[in-house]
């Protein structure tokens, strides 16, 4: 499958929460298909957290394809998501995690608490780098960079 395929597919096609559910795999997927299922669910919980603050995007496949915000919109659109092993796992977490975020904020099983962005050091080196680090896993580190307020009560 071709990025510009899922992004089409997500936008022009599927329901809400179905494409919501699509863009968040994705975005797992490109983001952290290398790195451990934690790594994995700390990637789809900040792009969880940046939707309910609205900052972003009022659903997810807005707040993931934000300008430069996360890979869909870094990488080529004629990049190939071809390791089904990955995106199999990838869609898992990403379908677990959304139903963990959905639960009552107490409830929920933070991997990340408070982080509103990721980098993986290899590849980035952006401006809010000296952020409070929440936590390294892998070879991504999660950031809070400024607190997000949950508009969703």
């Amino acid at each position: 499958m071709k990025l510009a395929w899922i992004l089409w597919l997500s936008s022009n096609v599927l329901p809400q929460p179905a494409a919501d559910s699509l863009c968040l795999s994705t975005t797992v997927y490109l983001e952290a298909r290398d790195q451990s299922v934690r790594g994995q669910r700390a990637v789809a919980e900040v792009a969880l957290r940046r939707r309910d603050s609205g900052l972003w995007g009022q659903n997810v496949c807005e707040v993931v394809t934000a300008r430069k915000q996360f890979a869909p919109t870094i990488v080529s659109p004629q990049t190939r998501l071809s390791n089904g092993e990955a995106w199999a796992e990838a869609v898992t977490i990403a379908l677990e995690s959304e139903h963990n975020w959905s639960l009552p904020k107490g409830q929920r099983r933070e991997i990340v608490p408070g982080a509103s962005h990721f980098m993986a050091h290899a590849i980035a080196s952006p401006s809010w780098r000296n952020a409070y680090q929440v936590a390294t896993i892998g070879d991504h580190t999660f950031l809070q960079v400024q607190k997000l307020k949950s508009r969703r009560g």
